[in-house]
């Protein structure tokens, strides 16, 4: 019985006791915000997934909004590329390269998940997250930086 003890305390020990959470939910409203305006991925994480959830009630044509993530210096050019892409291709240009994770466009109570590989983000680089619906990144915006 004390070598199961034993062998099991052993096994506690040796497992982190905090794993890091590779994981968050951000909430979009009809009142064109997001819940947070920073994430920290930890440099840990593989995958960082983002969970974007939209509490509002208003249909993707009137209040559509989607999660974008690329470096703070690619943010304007990702917004105007994408108002040109229009709605069919979620306000964002098919194939841009600078777009580093991203949710498709969506409506009140729907979801959505981007995936960031981690191993694509540099420590001490500055990169955003915003809404390309039009208009909307003017106050859907936030920053993203790795994490220890």
């Amino acid at each position: 019985m004390r070598k199961l003890i034993a062998i099991a305390l052993l096994g506690l020990l040796s497992t982190p006791l905090m794993a890091a959470e590779c994981s968050t939910t951000v909430e979009a409203s009809d009142a064109m915000q997001f819940n947070t305006k920073t994430i920290t991925v930890p440099k840990t994480c593989k995958a960082f997934k983002v969970v974007l959830k939209h509490t509002g009630k208003l249909p993707v044509t009137a209040m559509g909004h989607n999660w974008v993530l690329s470096h703070s210096s690619d943010e304007a050019g990702v917004i105007s590329d994408g108002m040109k892409a229009g709605a069919t291709n979620s306000y964002e240009k098919p194939g841009d390269t600078r777009i580093i994770a991203h949710t498709k466009l969506i409506g009140g109570g729907e979801t959505d998940t981007a995936t960031i590989n981690v191993t694509k983000l540099k420590a001490g680089e500055q990169y955003a997250f915003f809404c390309t619906f039009p208009g909307h990144a003017a106050l859907m915006k936030g920053s993203l930086s790795l994490g220890q």
